[in-house]
């Protein structure tokens, strides 16, 4: 029979036949009375009020049964710290028991017993596991050192803990060192500067061990070799070399920790020397495979990848065809594939991109169909050589009639106008076709802005803003603001013509508008208008600064401190951990200095480990 019985009672008074069964002298029955402690416990059931009768139960040599009470003591100790200091004789007899299943069993749940009491008759069990003969038992309480920390950092550092953790880096077993290196992550990172100082024979050591690790463990290193600088680039270059073949690694959280420390390392060398040239090429492969895994797992891969295009663009650049969309795609995965290929877009491969976009564009999911089309007018404003070629594509898509598709359009159209001026203008009296066809505020109010900027060629723009004013109070306000600028342009571009249109928006949006910026924009335009028009035509059709690709770039310094957390929730969340972390001590990493020539180099300016990590 399977243990889901345990979870089936509904009996009155269990407590009372609990307790009883506890108490029993057949081991047998025992163990099932704490099997169903533990059940009623899971499903949310308080049964503190058995503490005593359950610990009682600590005296057993039965391996499973003292797990089960060990887990009702992690549980439980906090509410009742009194009574867990009876459990404390167990646990330090425990610790020496000839079992090292059971002695790493006492050390691990003493560690995860939160109580203030009982952590000063922990030291001593501590001390000895961290000695312990049997690796398991070392490695359990390499993490113990962590928690301990977490509860009594000062306790920690007086006891000489540290200089324990720090010897276990010596350790002869890979998974002890990878415990340790672990519990003194977590300790710089509570503790918000360096307390171990790493040095290049403990990373020795750490490379060593590397090869000999779990997946998991190897994870560990590589994240604390990420916060090594290096005293040169020669060091550098050798961490990098012993790191690579991790790049190699079937597990994705492995392959970007070391792609973590390569992007970092490379910092530190120039940008032209023949090894960084080389290992550019070795970061693309793994990367690329990282695309053919589950769509999670993918996701996770391709936000890390916008990044790293970001901070290196050569490293991907003959990778585009690795980013077209897939049909059954998940939309998280196409729209970031997407953003990928306008960052990898040059004039080598923009005439395969655009086929592909314009491919998209005609898809039946409506919210990549959009997406597509706002692409394909990043394309036009990152590449000039393509924007003819972009704005033919996007004639094209306002020809097929499709609602959002042609709304897309026009606000990307808008956006090139901008990027490059008296250029493309002859497309306007299509635009103005498809007036009537836009409902969605972005769309009206850029194809205002349009009629407005170049009022001057449209011999009907006094009628087509007129059109817009018939139902001001319930156009959005981004419209309203729009329409206000766009008459008043008019109105400087033509003032015998439109005399009675500027005065009806005006009005609009003065005296009958609730909303303050539309009423102070009015009030602006009203005083700059009546005192000084010739004022008024420098500020209102003065030369607008041309737009550029990098609006949508990472800044700069957010940039650094990103690709110093890749594998990590930061990157995919694309903010620094401060920003979701509670109570984040503000641990910011940033990339190390590039070292100059090797005759040139001066290494008192370059910042310390102590120094980078603070």
């Amino acid at each position: 029979m399977t243990d889901s019985k345990y979870f089936t009672t509904t009996k009155k008074g269990e407590v009372f036949e609990m307790r009883s069964e506890l108490n029993s002298e057949k081991k047998e029955k025992k163990r099932e009375a704490v099997k169903k402690v533990i059940a009623s416990m899971t499903v949310g059931k308080d049964v503190s009020a058995l503490f005593p009768d359950v610990v009682n139960c600590m005296q057993t040599d039965n391996l499973e049964l003292k797990k089960l009470v060990y887990l009702y003591l992690m549980n439980y100790a906090k509410s009742q710290p009194d009574m867990a200091i009876m459990a404390v004789n167990t646990f330090v007899k425990d610790c020496e028991d000839a079992n090292p299943l059971i002695r790493a069993l006492a050390v691990r749940t003493m560690g995860c017993i939160r109580v203030d009491k009982i952590t000063e008759y922990l030291c001593e069990p501590l001390r000895k596991c961290l000695k312990d003969e049997d690796p398991y038992v070392r490695k359990t309480a390499a993490v113990c050192v962590a928690k301990l920390y977490d509860i009594n950092a000062q306790l920690v550092e007086d006891q000489g803990f540290l200089d324990a953790l720090r010897d276990l880096l010596s350790d002869s077993n890979p998974m002890v060192v990878a415990n340790a290196v672990a519990s003194m992550s977590e300790i710089n990172e509570a503790s918000g500067h360096p307390v171990i100082e790493m040095n290049p024979q403990t990373i020795n050591k750490l490379l060593t061990a590397l090869n000999e690790c779990t997946e998991w463990g190897q994870v560990f290193i590589l994240d604390f070799l990420a916060n090594y600088i290096p005293k040169d680039d020669r060091e550098a270059q050798s961490i990098c070399e012993r790191v690579t073949p991790r790049l190699a690694h079937a597990n994705a959280a492995v392959v970007l920790s070391a792609v973590k420390v390569a992007m970092k390392l490379m910092e530190m060398m120039p940008n032209d020397s023949e090894y960084v040239i080389t290992l550019t090429k070795k970061l693309a492969p793994p990367l690329v495979t990282l695309l053919s895994s589950e769509p999670e797992v993918q996701y996770v891969a391709l936000r890390n990848i916008n990044l790293i295009v970001q901070k290196r663009p050569d490293i991907l650049k003959h990778e585009m065809k690795v980013f077209f969309v897939k049909y059954n795609d998940p939309i998280y995965v196409k729209l970031e594939k997407l953003d990928i290929m306008i960052r990898l877009a040059t004039q080598a491969n923009i005439a395969q991109v655009l086929a592909e976009l314009k491919e998209y564009a005609t898809e039946v999911d409506v919210d990549f169909v959009r997406k597509s089309v706002r692409a394909i007018g990043r394309c036009a404003i990152k590449v000039e050589q393509s924007a003819e070629r972009c704005v033919s594509t996007l004639l094209d898509l306002i020809q097929t009639k499709v609602n959002y598709v042609v709304q897309e359009a026009v606000v990307v159209i808008k956006d090139i106008f901008r990027k490059y001026p008296n250029k493309y203008e002859s497309i306007i009296s299509t635009l103005c076709e498809n007036l009537d066809t836009l409902d969605e505020p972005d769309a009206r109010a850029s194809m205002i802005w349009i009629i407005g900027e170049y009022a001057e060629r449209i011999d009907n723009a006094d009628e087509l803003l007129e059109s817009f004013l018939d139902g001001f109070h319930d156009e959005n306000t981004q419209v309203q603001l729009a329409l206000l600028t766009a008459i008043v342009k008019l109105f400087l571009k033509r003032p015998t013509a439109t005399q009675e249109l500027i005065q009806q928006v005006l009005s609009l949006a003065t005296q009958e508008s609730d909303n303050p910026d539309l009423r102070d924009r009015g009030y602006i335009y009203w005083r700059l208008l009546s005192t000084d028009p010739a004022a008024a035509k420098e500020v209102v059709l003065a030369e607008k600064p041309l737009i550029s690709e990098e609006t949508d770039l990472l800044e700069p310094t957010l940039l650094d401190e990103l690709i110093c957390n890749i594998a990590s929730l930061a990157s995919v969340y694309h903010k620094p951990p401060s920003a979701f972390v509670e109570g984040s001590r503000g641990f910011r990493k940033a990339l190390p200095a590039r070292f100059g020539s090797r005759d040139e180099r001066d290494l008192s300016t370059l910042p310390t480990t102590s120094e980078r990590l603070a």
